[in-house]
């Protein structure tokens, strides 16, 4: 069995190397219709267009994209020709919380934000909003919960979220069609109609859902002051306005902590040999921090987001490099 896996997926190796000898690693985005023609398998991330281009002439039988986002998966062809696709839904769910409880605490230290007084408008609670919705709680927020894909009591409106919220976050799929398209969701009428001066807007999601450039209008206007943004338009061609501008600026790491990459990793293999009928290689586990470091019950101990921000300030041309070469990060100590 052969199998194609983006370079970049950590931890990942010594398993696949119990399942096939015949492993090839390649750069997620230079994955060719040429590298994958005798594959059986490809394991990706979001810099690999799964579609007919690229697995037209191949005999691919099971992509698994190491992610819970499917936007770069042409799903309709996959499933035309006969292609199992797998994705990893909830892997980095306490990831993402993780990075927005460390944002927040962030903005408390360096811009008083007064967590007790604060509205969270949480937009999408599946598995990553719901931990999201988690982490406020524990925190201490106000919460408002909008998912336009949810028919549940105790949720609001989004225009209830654009009125009532001091901090508004964003965990949606990116999508273009259907019932609810999150293509801009957040657009310009929905930011020039926020409620409330001096909003935060964060956005962890899929870049696509907001409307960078309305983002800085209202920057301008004093509607929005923070924004955290680790999802971008155009990755990894960023805006370099918007990057300077933001608060947090990150290169799509919020679910990148070392929990949330195993768990994909895990999901990815069990999916894998379930489809192929292999033996399951040992369940894989995340590298322990140094020796050294000593946790004494701040989250920032753990994960501080600003230093993700400055490398990628400081470094923009690096936004990919940064992604794949991405530190080691814990959420627990």
């Amino acid at each position: 069995m052969k199998i194609i896996v983006d370079d970049k997926i950590p931890f990942i190796r010594p398993a696949l190397q119990r399942i096939t000898e015949d492993v090839v690693y390649i750069k997620g985005a230079a994955i060719s219709p040429d590298d994958v023609r005798d594959a059986d398998a490809i394991i990706v991330r979001t810099r690999t267009r799964c579609d007919e281009k690229l697995l037209g002439e191949s005999s691919v039988r099971f992509v698994a994209t190491a992610t819970i986002g499917i936007d770069h998966l042409d799903t309709a062809y996959l499933e035309s020709a006969g292609i199992r696709w797998v994705n990893c839904p909830g892997c980095n769910a306490t990831s993402v919380g993780q990075y927005l409880e460390t944002s927040l605490l962030s903005l408390q230290r360096d811009h008083g934000l007064d967590i007790p007084n604060t509205t969270i408008g949480i937009v999408g609670c599946g598995h990553v909003g719901s931990a999201v919705k988690a982490v406020a709680e524990r925190m201490g927020f106000k919460i408002l919960v909008n998912d336009p894909f949810l028919d549940s009591k105790g949720l609001v409106c989004l225009d209830d979220i654009r009125r009532m919220a001091d901090v508004i976050t964003f965990h949606v799929p990116l999508t273009h069609g259907g019932a609810h398209p999150t293509f801009h969701l957040a657009d310009r009428d929905f930011l020039m109609g926020l409620g409330r001066k001096n909003v935060t807007i964060i956005n962890t999601s899929r870049g696509g859902v907001i409307d960078e450039q309305a983002l800085l209008e209202v920057m301008d206007r004093g509607n929005v002051s923070h924004a955290i943004i680790d999802t971008w338009e155009n990755e990894p061609n960023i805006n370099r306005q918007l990057l300077e501008r933001a608060y947090i600026a990150t290169p799509h790491i919020a679910g990148y902590s070392a929990d949330g990459k195993v768990n994909a990793d895990n999901m990815v293999i069990e999916s894998l040999c379930d489809f192929f009928r292999k033996p399951r290689p040992e369940i894989i586990v995340p590298p322990s921090l140094p020796p050294s470091f000593t946790y004494h019950g701040n989250p920032l101990e753990l994960y501080d987001p600003i230093a993700d921000s400055e490398l990628l300030k400081s470094n923009p041309g690096q936004f990919e490099e940064q992604r794949g070469n991405y530190h080691l990060r814990r959420e627990k100590a």
